[in-house]
């Protein structure tokens, strides 16, 4: 039948019994799979984290320059951790450290969402930023 048919005999469960073919155009076929594949290839969430670091006292063009680079990588579909980092005795500034995460987020609004909200940890602040999804 598939001879006559121009087509493939293709054994779906080779282990059933009586075994379960299908008559099909099997190049056809592979083609579909392998289109299928690739377009959830391309749908799926691609990148990873990138970390982003600020001083308490970060001046304003290093954080413009720093924020730049964050909404580079949220274009690109990554994840930003956005870290300010305290060392000796600016952990008393620490107060510094949230506003300039909020101020990041605010910027980056228009491109991202909030993950992980600014939290203290050790001698740190941190914050996770998602890509809006489309």
């Amino acid at each position: 039948m598939a001879t006559q048919a121009g087509l493939d005999l293709v054994e779906i469960s080779p282990n059933a019994d009586p075994p379960v073919c299908r008559i099909m155009d099997y190049g056809k076929y592979m083609y579909q799979l392998s289109r299928k594949e690739r377009e959830a290839r391309r749908k799926q969430q691609s990148g990873g984290l990138k970390e982003i670091k600020f001083r308490p006292n970060t001046d304003q063009h290093d954080y413009d320059f720093k924020m730049r680079h964050a909404r580079e990588f949220l274009g690109e579909r990554h994840k930003v951790k956005a870290t300010v980092v305290f060392r000796g005795r600016q952990l008393v500034y620490k107060d510094q450290g949230f506003e300039l995460l909020v101020r990041l987020a605010s910027d980056l609004a228009d491109v991202a969402t909030v993950e992980k909200e600014a939290i203290l940890e050790g001698k740190q602040v941190t914050m996770i930023l998602s890509p809006i999804r489309k």
